[in-house]
């Protein structure tokens, strides 16, 4: 029989608004925690050593000698995924050298790095800007240890590089089709994969959500880096992403192939924008004194490396 109009008529009965009510207060209580940890986290919290610096004249790219455009135009033009390819079974073939990190810190002393626009500073300089202005903004000592490091991938240039644009620059994924937030993507035209029937086409050899861990970026330091860090230290995942992201600008910096991310990539994120600045705006002309602050990285560098003598 079917109810009276006048009936009460429970369409969700299953439903319990007191445990509704708590609930809500539960999901509250998480995000105020969320919310607290994040505050509270010294990985998170607001780089405070680049406050006085004019941020506008750091990455200054379309102003960058001819040295720097020419080198973004052979990186882009020969950046394949078949090169790709090669480069990470070479990779996985062989131990180009062994030493301890401050020796490989040493043997990069005499690199410059002609894709950054900021900096005539040796390498060793620079890494150690980087880990001082963490280290002077509280963060955790494995993120000190990170920004020390996290060039030491540039190794590559000695050992088998074809040039310094399969070592250093901004990153991208290949295998799919190049984001017009790259800088200068207009010299991505003379890439045999531009016009690719898979690669060159918005996902290529992806999907959505498919995560970045399953994206090849172009071969470099970052990607060399992150291969021998996962395999030889006890640096958390955290550092890990910002030293695989950290010249992923097109990602970071400018919002490009979120599409591809899944729920590990935001956390991951979040841990590469607090990294980024230290790496950036640390650059100056004020030279660190390597002497004076080598006893205290040494230590650094034991408690998350346990061999002494890495492979690279």
């Amino acid at each position: 029989m079917a109810p009276s109009a006048l009936e009460p008529v429970s369409f969700y009965p299953e439903r319990d608004g007191l445990a509704l009510e708590n609930l809500s207060d539960d999901i509250d209580a998480v995000n105020v925690l969320k919310a607290t940890l994040k505050k509270e986290n010294p990985m998170l919290s607001k780089s405070s050593f680049d406050a006085e610096k004019d941020k506008t004249q750091f990455r200054q790219y379309e102003a960058a000698c001819d040295r720097v455009k020419n080198f973004y135009r052979e990186q882009h033009e020969k950046q394949t995924v078949a090169y790709n390819l090669k480069a990470r079974n070479d990779f996985r073939a062989q131990t180009r050298a062994e030493m301890t990190v401050w020796e490989a810190m040493e043997k990069l002393n005499t690199l410059i790095d002609e894709s950054d626009p900021d900096t005539s500073l040796s390498q060793i300089e620079h890494l150690l800007q980087t880990a001082e202005a963490m280290r002077k903004d509280g963060k955790p000592r494995w993120m000190q240890l990170t920004g020390l490091i996290h060039d030491l991938g540039k190794l590559l240039f000695f050992y088998g590089a074809e040039g310094q644009w399969d070592v250093v620059g901004d990153t991208f994924p290949v295998g799919c089709g190049f984001d017009k937030r790259i800088i200068y993507p207009d010299t991505f035209a003379g890439n045999p994969d531009h016009d690719h029937p898979i690669y060159g086409t918005k996902f290529g050899i992806y999907s959505p959500g498919c995560g970045m861990d399953n994206v090849m970026l172009s071969w470099g330091h970052d990607e060399y880096l992150y291969h021998i860090a996962k395999a030889q230290s006890t640096l958390p995942k955290e550092a890990l992403a910002m030293i695989r992201y950290h010249s992923f600008y097109p990602w970071h910096s400018a919002g490009a192939y979120y599409e591809l991310m899944d729920e590990h990539d935001h956390a991951m994120l979040e841990a590469v924008k607090a990294f980024n600045p230290y790496d950036l705006y640390s650059k100056s002309d004020d030279v660190p004194s390597v002497e004076v602050l080598k006893p205290y990285y040494l230590e650094l560098i034991d408690e998350f490396f346990p061999n002494k003598v890495v492979k690279w």
